[in-house]
């Protein structure tokens, strides 16, 4: 059973990959149109993209792949992306809506809902006192400190509160993940050092598209047509 599903996308290309404890692969890929392409009926006609594919953004594309993969069973407990995915309020508020699990990075002006109203990520980590930070590992080579603000106002699936509580870590990480504000949603009884560990995850997709540029090619743009793809 996969721990997590983590997105994330390249220039021309986005993938899924599926995290857990004994290994990672890529489970789902969307090739990228800007809208340039997607406009120009003739440049898609020559590299045979088929005429209902239409200009998707990136966050979108992510719904459409994790939509997939619920649908298929794929099964996993949480979904994490980076700040093109965490800054997108309707993949978030879609994720929580199908019951899904995710640690989405945003920014540091982004705007999260607690029961005072809404606030920036920004202030609500400074406002935090430095004993409530802890050193935490997020797996071998990622170490840092972390700490979390929460419960949330939102709530589960159905109205539901005991399924699941928003709640925001911030790290100050030694490696990757850089961005350290993170939205958050799931369980209750979900520790900081379980949502650094998926946010930590996304590191396999890069090693996933390193393997795919080594191996395929991907970074000689040898995938010239649809067909290819």
């Amino acid at each position: 059973m996969s721990r997590s599903v983590t997105h994330q996308a390249e220039p021309m290309c986005q993938a899924s990959v599926g995290v857990g404890q004994n290994g990672h692969a890529l489970i789902d890929r969307e090739l990228y149109l800007p809208r340039c392409w997607a406009d120009d009926s003739g440049r898609c006609q020559a590299a045979g993209i088929p005429q209902e594919v239409e200009f998707a953004t990136k966050p979108r594309q992510a719904q459409a792949m994790i939509g997939r993969a619920i649908t298929a069973g794929v099964p996993f407990a949480w979904f994490t992306a980076d700040e093109t995915y965490g800054q997108a309020k309707f993949l978030q508020a879609w994720l929580e809506d199908q019951g899904v699990s995710c640690v989405m990075a945003i920014g540091c002006s982004d705007t999260l809902t607690v029961p005072e109203g809404e606030q920036r990520a920004g202030a609500l980590i400074a406002a935090v006192p430095s004993r409530a930070w802890q050193r935490i590992s997020a797996g071998p080579g990622r170490t840092g400190c972390g700490s979390s603000i929460g419960p949330g106002s939102r709530s589960g699936p159905g109205g539901a509160r005991d399924a699941g509580t928003g709640c925001w870590p911030a790290g100050r990480w030694r490696t990757r993940p850089r961005s350290p504000y993170y939205a958050c949603y799931g369980p209750r009884r979900s520790s900081t050092a379980d949502l650094a560990w998926i946010a930590a995850s996304r590191q396999h997709i890069e090693e996933c598209f390193q393997q795919a540029k080594n191996e395929a090619g991907l970074d000689h743009y040898q995938v010239r047509s649809w067909r290819a793809w």
